[in-house]
């Protein structure tokens, strides 16, 4: 039975990046892939034990090492992404990233074979068939479990942000959504997903953690699937919200915004700081907000008023000190992007605009 534990949190400020990407053909259109790339060739040293499959033969994850200094960060990042896209067009594919590839259409793609990706299709079926996603996670390591939850409970309020700016998913199944990311929208689809409620401390956790796996519900301690959550395998909080992005720009401000957040998180646990209660149907509104209008959004706060995306950016990276962040809500979002290349160039053009290069 997987489970993970409390000693796994014992260091505080290390960082993970792990990214989920569109294996894709010639023509920039998603196709499976990841057998080739995963299990019947060897892949390249930076990315030994490092990349995976997903749900999808068109989709595959990879993680950075373990990034003791964040200022390592892009180092890593570039050097897994150069790799990945070296060892797929030794195999004639190539890599996209977004939150959901427009030309993914979920019944004429294969699902991979693995086993716990087999156990799932068969426990959830047709959400998880049609779970064409791809997502960004952020892992910082906190040396304490209890604290570890205090975090990630003040995160949930921070994940719709997250997930505003980095909205890049206005596609799905080759239609045009509405949405700034209809890739929270259909993931939300599954079980075990979105914003989690609070928890006491790390034995409630750790009791719904197992009560989860023991009685069925997930085949293991991965299967919940939440916006953020403490990770008990890697001694880490995970944020989970963002969309996938091809740009390893905007993947460092992420990195860079969320380990400032933790660290400042953690030091205000440490201080002996409340943790903020607000209702989770608030928390669920502002996703909405997120998903429906990306960088758009205004979100409801805890004291019955309201602020813009641009207003909590601006005040948040003045008071942490990081400029990432801004830098990419200045930028067009990733889903206006995709809207204005197919209207203007077409389906091709976006399909190679997505395309990762070294």
């Amino acid at each position: 039975m997987d489970l993970g534990s409390r000693d796994a949190f014992d260091r505080m400020g290390v960082l993970g990046i792990e990214e989920e990407f569109f294996i894709v053909d010639e023509t920039g259109r998603p196709t499976s892939g990841t057998d080739e790339l995963v299990y019947e060739t060897e892949p390249p040293a930076a990315l030994d034990g490092r990349i995976d499959h997903e749900l999808f033969k068109c989709t595959i994850e990879t993680q950075t090492p373990l990034i003791e200094d964040p200022s390592n960060a892009r180092q890593e990042l570039e050097r897994v992404r150069a790799a990945l896209v070296d060892h797929a067009e030794s195999q004639g594919f190539q890599i996209a990233g977004a939150g959901l590839h427009p030309e993914a259409r979920w019944r004429e793609l294969d699902h991979t074979q693995k086993p716990r990706y087999k156990a799932q299709l068969d426990r959830i079926q047709y959400p998880q068939h049609r779970n064409t996603t791809a997502g960004l996670h952020l892992h910082v390591g906190v040396d304490d479990p209890d604290k570890a939850v205090w975090v990630a409970n003040e995160l949930r309020w921070y994940a719709p942000v997250l997930l505003a700016v980095s909205a890049n998913s206005p596609f799905w199944n080759g239609y045009d959504t509405g949405l700034e990311s209809a890739r929270a929208k259909i993931f939300e689809g599954l079980p075990n997903t979105g914003m989690p409620t609070a928890f006491e401390d790390y034995d409630a956790f750790e009791r719904f953690e197992r009560r989860m796996v023991e009685d069925g519900s997930i085949d293991d301690r991965g299967g919940l699937w939440y916006d953020v959550r403490p990770h008990s395998g890697h001694g880490s909080v995970e944020m989970r919200a963002p969309d996938g992005q091809r740009d390893p720009e905007i993947v460092l401000a992420f990195a860079e915004y969320v380990h400032a957040l933790v660290v400042d998180l953690a030091e205000r646990y440490e201080d002996g700081e409340p943790g903020t209660e607000i209702r989770r149907e608030l928390l669920d509104e502002n996703k909405w907000r997120a998903i429906r209008h990306g960088h758009d959004a205004t979100f409801m706060t805890a004291d019955s008023g309201t602020v813009s995306l641009e207003e909590f950016v601006d005040r948040e990276c003045e008071r942490l000190g990081v400029d990432g962040l801004s830098g990419v809500l200045d930028r067009e979002s990733g889903a206006t992007r995709q809207r204005r290349i197919h209207a203007e160039e077409g389906i091709d053009s976006l399909c190679q605009d997505l395309l990762l290069s070294e």
